[in-house]
């Protein structure tokens, strides 16, 4: 079974450990939101890439969800100590190895895929990882503070900011003007299922569908395509995507999740069993939907998650119409 998951980093990440868990035979391609990247002390990070690759690789710190196991803060530390910031996003040592290979690949010529590529042969993350595009994409989200509007960078509005003032707007710059990386468009044409696992919709799988011809090759695809709600009982299962949601006219609810994609992109979804009640709306948008326990409490439960989503796009897979023919929910 070829599958192709679409994912952003901390629960795409643990999805797809349930998911290798689930079918272990499967030929899995992750595509990977890039619009989280950033350029610190001039070194290019990625965190969803990174995530993903560390999470499947056992170099992850569970506890926080991303970042190394066993990490120290040398440099830092020391970095503070000359007053080089940004202090609030947390490099650290054993991480910072892996920025400087990356950014010394990517000097020497190397596109953004062939670079994941080489670092995924150390961490050999039983996965083909591929970022969304080798073209540089940032997500910026628009905000007011004082009376002043202006734009920052996602990592600043969400890390340092921890969303506390909503969001306007959120734009991903330079995705109108990239191409996916090699290998994304022929590895969603060739899948049996593709999955939308319960990343954030707006700023991971959102920005991910935003390079165009990605979101066409989805909708054109014959494979069925499942998602699984990142609301439960009308909240994020974790961060803040309440707040880009409301950002993009989106109730924070599993429905209107699902809506938001659209009939024209997934035939499936997955609500919690605290939203079975949620069933029935989104069934009348055109979509198959089931109710199934949807906390990643370990490996086994979100394995089980993913027999679900399978199981769906088997179900889905076999009565569904031509995406072309339903509406886009837009």
């Amino acid at each position: 079974m070829r599958i192709v998951v679409l994912a952003g980093g901390i629960g795409g990440a643990r999805f797809l450990r349930g998911l290798k868990k689930a079918a272990p035979d499967a030929e899995i391609t992750v595509v990977g939101n890039t619009g989280d990247d950033i350029h610190l002390f001039g070194l290019k990070v990625c965190p969803d890439l990174d995530t993903v690759m560390y999470t499947l690789g056992g170099g992850i710190d569970e506890e926080q969800g991303w970042g190394r196991e066993g990490e120290s803060f040398t440099v830092k530390e020391e970095l503070a100590a000359y007053g080089v910031g940004p202090e609030w996003f947390g490099l650290g040592d054993r991480d910072f190895a892996t920025h400087i290979v990356r950014t010394q690949m990517l000097g020497a010529g190397y596109p953004l895929s062939a670079v994941t590529e080489a670092l995924c042969a150390r961490w050999r993350p039983g996965v083909r990882l591929l970022p969304m595009s080798d073209d540089r994409v940032e997500t910026h989200v628009a905000i007011e503070v004082d009376g002043e509007q202006r734009a920052v960078h996602f990592q600043e509005y969400w890390v340092k900011m921890r969303a506390s003032v909503p969001a306007r707007a959120v734009v991903p710059v330079g995705a109108e003007q990239a191409t996916p990386a090699p290998g994304v468009l022929e590895a969603i044409a060739d899948a049996d299922v593709i999955l939308f696992p319960p990343s954030n919709p707006v700023v991971s799988i959102g920005t991910i569908l935003a390079v165009p011809g990605i979101r066409e090759a989805v909708a054109a695809a014959s494979a069925p395509v499942v998602g699984l709600s990142p609301i439960v009982g009308d909240a994020p299962v974790r961060g803040m995507a309440d707040k880009v949601l409301a950002a993009v006219g989106v109730e924070s609810t599993a429905a209107a999740v699902a809506r938001h994609y659209g009939s024209g992109l997934v035939d499936g979804w997955l609500v919690d069993t605290v939203d079975a009640g949620a069933v029935a709306d989104v069934e009348a948008a055109g979509i198959r939907c089931r109710a199934v326990p949807l906390m990643m409490t370990d490996v086994d439960a979100t394995a089980a998650m993913a027999r679900e989503a399978l199981a769906l796009a088997a179900e889905a897979g076999k009565t569904a119409e031509p995406k072309e023919t339903k509406g886009t929910g837009e």
